[in-house]
């Protein structure tokens, strides 16, 4: 027999142990690793499930194509990466990324299938593309548009409140994003061209400049 309490879209975590099933208070851990170096490639967003917002991780890799013209591109979640990577060659200006294999996946398996997470799915390619890891303790959250723009997307001040319980301090968010928590830096970015400015100005450009034929 199961009696359900509380709204509909209210989505439970558990965990399977030998005991039995446990429920997960906090499971935004599961899908983060947390190193003392940051990374190229990686970027956290905030994703609600239901109601409840989770902090996961992207994970991107390129590498030049060992059998080209047809280089590779493996990810979950292909027609959003897929956009992305249409975005970041057109609006971002990084060319490298026709001539490269391309690997994308998040930690601990979730699916990130809200528009939400395609501003993090950018910047972690964009970060994998020029070999520089994004700021630590940064996360962003927005839909972005084949024309380059980021737009806005629902409960903006939940995944906020959620990264910084977490520990993040800032945050890439579509304009207006309402209040949001004490001590936190958060930056508003019209488009792609103002996101991929986190990225270091000596280096960002790098991919870019790796035209084909040369």
């Amino acid at each position: 027999m199961k009696n359900r309490y509380g709204a509909t879209d209210e989505v439970g975590c558990f965990e399977l142990h030998d005991e039995g099933i446990t429920g997960l208070a906090d499971p935004s851990g599961l899908f983060l690793t947390r190193r003392d170096v940051a990374v190229p490639g990686t970027c956290l967003t905030v994703t609600l499930e239901g109601r409840r917002p989770l902090v996961a991780e992207v994970q991107s890799l390129t590498v030049d194509s060992q059998i080209p013209p047809a280089p590779d591109r493996l990810r979950s979640g292909d027609l959003r990466v897929s956009m992305m990577l249409a975005v970041l060659e057109q609006r971002g200006r990084i060319s490298a990324l026709g001539k490269r294999d391309i690997y994308s996946a998040t930690v601990g398996g979730v699916k990130l299938t809200e528009p939400a997470a395609d501003l993090a799915i950018a910047l972690a390619l964009a970060s994998a593309a020029s070999d520089v890891p994004l700021p630590k303790n940064l996360v962003a959250i927005g839909e972005v548009g084949l024309a380059g723009e980021v737009r806005r997307v629902t409960g903006v001040q939940r995944r906020l409140a959620e990264a910084h319980r977490l520990g993040f301090t800032h945050a890439l968010v579509p304009s207006d994003p309402g209040k949001v928590p004490a001590g936190m830096k958060v930056t508003e970015v019209a488009d792609v061209g103002d996101a991929l400015r986190v990225l270091p100005r000596s280096r960002r450009g790098k991919a870019s400049q790796d035209a084909p034929g040369d």
